[in-house]
């Protein structure tokens, strides 16, 4: 069942996504050469805490951590270890919270140093995207309709689209109604309606699109070994568009920058 969710329930869910939003910039801002990923995990945790929040992943069928940390050819669900980070890699960084009943979830895949100008362009080309899938989002539209936008983006710049995981409606539980994939044709799947809340988020390879799951259960890795990126914004529809609940005022002019034609 799709829910829409009243005024009320928005407010507490942009409260909640803005707090996954600012903690967030300060992962992006900590990821460096030497760090490690449990080291970001552990800052994650505390300052989700301190705000009197919980951690949306942490025990999530089992999840370990507050944090999933994905590095290089890992495409999600990365497990934070005592793995350091090195100058070249790039870094996923998904997390949720909970507060006050409602969850907000968010992800970034960040440089770490200085990275190859292949990698660069798979970071742009997937923020990008899911810009053009957060343009989609409007009263009337259809689901697919996001997902059509994502494909289109991101193959014409010779890029492939994951398809074993997609986004997702958000609210009072983590993962709600309707999926959403990130390819196929337009124009079909539910209509979107005012105050439908929608986690949005590609993942891109730069080779194949298939994936795998290692044998921790969880880390999902490019079968081809390419690199991988991912990025996502908690999205409500409202009357006439989309308010993006995770988007922090510092971060809405670079938005604009990367999609200048785009409502946002």
């Amino acid at each position: 069942m799709i829910v829409c969710r009243s005024k009320a329930e928005i407010d507490r869910l942009r409260r909640v996504n803005q707090l996954v939003g600012r903690i967030l910039a300060d992962l992006r801002g900590r990821a460096a050469p030497g760090v490690t990923t449990q080291e970001l995990d552990a800052y994650a945790e505390a300052q989700v805490r301190a705000a009197g929040a919980e951690p949306a992943f942490k025990g999530y069928h089992g999840y370990p951590a507050t944090v999933c940390v994905s590095v290089n050819e890992q495409v999600v669900h990365g497990i934070p270890s005592a793995r350091t980070l090195v100058d070249g890699d790039i870094l996923s960084i998904d997390m949720g919270a909970k507060l006050d009943g409602f969850f907000g979830d968010c992800a970034v895949t960040v440089p770490i140093g200085r990275v190859s100008p292949e990698a660069e362009t798979l970071l742009k080309v997937t923020q990008e995207a899911l810009f053009m899938g957060i343009d989609a989002v409007k009263p009337g539209a259809r689901v697919s309709d996001i997902g059509a936008a994502v494909q289109r983006h991101v193959e014409a710049h010779g890029f492939s689209v994951v398809r074993e995981f997609v986004g997702h409606g958000i609210g009072s539980a983590l993962h709600e109604e309707p999926q959403i994939a990130n390819y196929g044709p337009g124009g079909r799947g539910p209509r979107l309606s005012e105050g439908m809340v929608l986690a949005i988020e590609p993942m891109v390879n730069f080779g194949d699109p298939a994936v795998k799951v290692l044998g921790d259960g969880w880390t999902a890795v490019t079968r081809d070994g390419s690199l991988s990126a991912h990025f996502e914004h908690t999205v409500v529809v409202t009357g006439d568009g989309r308010e993006i609940l995770t988007l922090l005022e510092q971060d809405a002019d670079k938005a604009r920058e990367l999609l200048p034609h785009a409502h946002l």
